[in-house]
């Protein structure tokens, strides 16, 4: 399942997944978010809270992931991961190879400075495809 609050003042997309992803999850945060994008052209941020990553609940529930990040990586400026260590730590150094948007790690006990940097303008560099 996956929890989320689309902040339209601060232009800040909180997800927040709470067990296995499901690919009704993906079509749901999209008609949201494509709504949000008709108006205001991009995300400022999104912010990833996690304590783990739950998996996916089926094969569907990946590719319907992959499918809405394929689809809004290109409108979204940054991505913080607050989280503990593990694969959040190197996210960012993955994920900055394939996505538009900044991706930053940050520790739980630190989730102020990801809203200071979600929030902070004129910091994201927008990288062109390839």
């Amino acid at each position: 399942m996956l929890n989320y609050e689309l902040r339209y003042d601060d232009g800040i997309l909180v997800l927040k997944p709470e067990g296995p992803l499901e690919a009704a999850d993906f079509r749901t945060l999209a008609s949201h978010v494509d709504a949000y994008l008709d108006q205001h052209g991009t995300l400022r941020g999104v912010m990833l809270r996690a304590r783990a990553f739950p998996g996916w609940k089926d094969f569907g529930a990946l590719v319907a992931h992959l499918t809405f990040v394929r689809l809004h990586h290109y409108r979204i400026e940054k991505v913080a991961v607050v989280a503990d260590g593990g694969v959040a730590t190197i996210m960012p150094q993955i994920t900055n190879h394939f996505l538009h948007a900044q991706v930053k790690h940050f520790d739980p006990a630190h989730e102020d400075a990801a809203w200071n940097w979600l929030m902070a303008r004129g910091r994201a560099r927008m990288r062109t495809a390839a």
